[in-house]
């Protein structure tokens, strides 16, 4: 392992309703991970156990069994390959509420956290509850957290993961199955970047391919550059590295803090 330096496997595929089939697509492309020299495979939001409104339409009948075997299967691979995970899926809290979730499964084969997605949309607010704390671990020294797709919208949520210290964000998203190119296609790359240069994180993006899709899984840098992206509509992983001794170009330097405190001029 090299310090400071993280090397990750962006996934990405077309999430459905079968579980099985997911899980199949997943372990395949942790095998892919692992050839590429990736040290943490990061898949996208609900990539195990397919998205609610669009995959199935509701939890009536859901195969929760098969969702928890899927899940040890995983688990057990991670242990085996020595990778860490980032997997998107869902989870039951109880007394019948259920999380929009990401499980960070650690090298060792176990489940080390799991983070449910604190802004739901108003759709998803009928069926999942949001969760209401960060997740936060340490690889070769880069800290970095866990998000999920609508947090996307509250830039308060990236400014309280910098005066945390985080180094990389991992946000997975179900933007698929879409008909066709849509606002998305113009905001949502657009505002991770955004979030990248203004906090200089380091980002995975990853999303699911379903056709359509409206833009593919990306990897972004502290400057906001987009260093790589996977094709559109297109199952595919790509590995890149976070390389905290690199230098990029930051405006904010030095006045970021003093923004954050509230004195809104530099003057």
């Amino acid at each position: 392992m090299n310090n400071r330096i993280l090397k990750i496997a962006t996934c990405q595929f077309a999430v459905s309703a079968s579980i099985k089939r997911n899980a199949q697509q997943i372990c395949a492309q942790m095998r892919k991970a692992k050839r590429g020299g990736a040290e943490i495979a990061h898949f996208p939001e609900c990539a195990l156990a397919g998205y609610i409104g669009f995959d199935f339409p509701n939890f009536d009948g859901f195969d929760w069994e098969l969702l928890e075997k899927e899940t040890a299967n995983i688990t057990a691979l991670a242990g085996k390959l020595k990778l860490w995970i980032a997997l998107g899926s869902v989870h039951r809290l109880g007394s019948g509420k259920i999380s929009n979730c990401m499980y960070l499964i650690g090298p060792d084969g176990k489940i080390a956290d799991r983070y449910d997605k604190r802004f739901c949309t108003a759709g998803e607010l009928r069926r999942f509850k949001p969760g209401n704390r960060f997740v936060f671990f340490t690889i070769n020294g880069v800290k970095c957290a866990l998000l999920i797709c609508f947090d996307l919208r509250f830039p308060e949520i990236y400014r309280a993961l910098y005066k945390q210290g985080v180094n990389c964000i991992f946000q997975s998203f179900y933007n698929a199955r879409q008909k066709g190119p849509s606002v998305h296609t113009h905001i949502m790359r657009q505002t991770m970047q955004c979030h990248a240069a203004t906090n200089h994180f380091w980002v995975s993006m990853s999303n699911a391919s379903g056709y359509y899709s409206p833009y593919p899984s990306c990897f972004i840098q502290p400057d906001g550059v987009i260093a790589g992206q996977l094709k559109q509509n297109k199952a595919g992983v790509m590995v890149n590295a976070v390389d905290l001794s690199k230098k990029f170009y930051d405006p904010m330097a030095g006045f970021r803090e003093i923004a954050i405190t509230g004195k809104l001029s530099n003057g």
